[in-house]
């Protein structure tokens, strides 16, 4: 299959590419802010499905994080609040037999 080639080309700014790299090798960010960077790092030349392959991820997450850093750079790599009710995890209870 061809790599289709994204509209959305990434071009980073020198504090860009250093937040970028900060973050990608900061272990004590949470997993995906790490992957996020990671992505764009990566965005500048490379197709989606390169990106993909490298990361053992999957295209459409390339592309959703791509376009994101397009239209509204560092603060579109941002978590955004959720519609609807939040999530809840039930305490784990421990099962005797």
């Amino acid at each position: 299959m061809m790599s289709r080639k994204s509209p959305f080309q990434i071009y980073l700014a020198p504090a860009e590419r250093t937040e970028l790299q900060r973050r990608a090798n900061k272990y004590t960010l949470p997993y995906f802010q790490v992957v996020r960077a990671k992505i764009l790092l990566a965005a500048e030349g490379l197709s989606n499905d390169e990106i993909a392959a490298r990361l053992s991820s999957r295209r459409e997450v390339v592309c959703l994080w791509r376009k994101r850093f397009f239209e509204e750079r560092l603060a579109g790599l941002e978590e955004r609040s959720r519609s609807g009710r939040p999530r809840t995890f039930p305490p784990r209870t421990r099962r005797s037999n």
